[in-house]
């Protein structure tokens, strides 16, 4: 059993960033990682871990304020320290279709972070979902949740190879 703990912290509670994180969390824990998964609001110290995780909502090409405050507050200490970044974003299959390079945003926290990698996943909009683009977009027909569980969790076990080849 490998005991490397992995923190997984996302910056929005709702639509599809938690949920993936949660994901994640469960891919890891099934690989035998300790996976801790948290809101990136309550990430004060990223020490104890020897990876990290962090994800944000992708709205009007800008990456979660949040998770962005979270990489920003922690940067001295995730650079040494292996640092995944995911996104949630478009609500519709495009995800699916294509790879999506990651919003200037992401790409300036991949570049200050030394990430190794950024994945976006589909996104989710319901009618559960706050806030009233959600409501317009539910009625207008464009809602849905986009997020594929067998893609979000190949990553999360390529993540758990990468982490556990360097012992």
């Amino acid at each position: 059993m490998n005991h490397k703990r992995v923190l997984v912290a996302y910056g929005s509670k709702h639509g599809a960033t938690a949920g993936i994180a949660a994901q994640i969390g469960q891919s890891l824990r099934e690989d035998g990682l300790d996976a801790v998964v948290v809101p990136a609001d309550d990430v004060d110290d990223v020490r104890g871990y020897d990876g990290v995780v962090l994800g944000g909502a992708l709205y009007a090409g800008h990456w979660s304020g949040k998770a962005k405050r979270c990489a920003e507050r922690n940067a001295e200490y995730l650079k040494h320290r292996p640092v995944w970044l995911f996104s949630s974003g478009p609500v519709d299959s495009s995800a699916e279709e294509h790879e999506i390079p990651p919003v200037a945003a992401v790409s300036r926290q991949m570049e200050l972070l030394g990430a190794r990698e950024h994945r976006t996943f589909g996104g989710r909009v319901t009618s559960g979902t706050p806030g009233i683009m959600a409501r317009v977009m539910v009625r207008a027909g464009k809602g849905g949740d986009f997020r594929n569980p067998e893609r979000i969790q190949d990553w999360a076990h390529h993540i758990s190879a990468d982490l556990t080849a360097a012992r």
